[in-house]
Formats: structure tokens, C-alpha cells, sequence
């Protein structure tokens, strides 16, 4: 091992430390409060600018989509980090690969519907006018 690896220094072990992994310090009021108040004003900010790209002319009109998928993407990011504590961490493997597997999930569920709809959509019989008008 090398010295910086026996050392016990907070500075070296604070610098260590993921974002949005918090470590309880004795002088503070609640542990990781200034996390929790950090990830809420990058919350809020996010979605200020959903809320600007949605209602005003900011982003070129056909963009707001793809700005409105970016900022969701940051925010479930935001959620993750600073409230939820899924970090890189190697404490935090098991919580990541179940995150995962559930975004596997639901993808898997959502594609496959979307898929099967636009099968039922195209293989449906499609009636005339006249068969409509024949119908009770």
C-alpha cells in the first residue's frame, strides 16, 4: 500500500466520495442536508426549463421534444443521485444492476406493446364505407 492509502485524512476521503454520496459530519444539522438541498434546487431549476421550452419560443419548435427528453433524462438523474443514492460506488453495485434490470423491464414491456399494436394496426381487416353503412 502506498502512504495515501493508509492514510486516515477527511480531506483525501471527502475527495474520494461520489457525487451525491454523503458522508454525516458531527457539526452538521442532519446528515447530507446540503445534498438533499442541492439536488432540490437542481430539481426545481430542471424544471423551470421544461416548463420554458414547453411555453415559450426559446427552442426552435420541432427541438422541444428532444429538450424536453433531455431535461427528463437530467432530472431522473438528479432523483437518482442526491435522493435515491444510486451511486458508482462499489456498496452500491446491487441497487445499480436492480435499477437497471428494472429499466430493462419496462422498456421491454413498453416496445413490446407498442410493437404488437402496430401489428394488430397493420394486419386489421379495414372496412368500406358501404360495409359501415350495412352494419346495425
Amino acid at each position: 500500500m502506498s502512504e495515501t492509502d493508509t492514510r486516515d485524512d477527511p480531506a483525501l476521503d471527502r475527495r474520494d466520495a461520489a457525487p451525491g454520496e454523503e458522508r454525516p459530519e458531527e457539526h452538521e444539522l442532519a446528515g447530507g442536508l446540503t445534498g438533499y438541498l442541492l439536488g432540490f434546487g437542481l430539481a426545481i431549476l430542471l424544471t423551470v426549463a421544461s416548463f420554458l421550452a414547453a411555453q415559450t419560443d426559446v427552442i426552435y419548435q420541432p427541438a422541444v421534444i428532444s429538450a424536453l427528453t433531455v431535461l427528463a433524462i437530467a432530472q431522473m438523474g438528479v432523483h437518482l443521485v442526491f435522493f435515491l443514492h444510486i451511486t458508482t460506488g462499489p456498496d452500491n453495485t446491487n441497487n445499480v444492476l436492480a435499477l437497471a434490470f428494472g429499466v430493462l423491464i419496462v422498456a421491454l414491456v413498453v416496445l413490446g406493446s407498442v410493437w404488437i399494436m402496430t401489428h394488430l394496426s397493420q394486419n386489421m381487416a379495414s372496412i368500406s364505407a358501404h360495409q359501415a353503412h350495412m352494419m346495425p
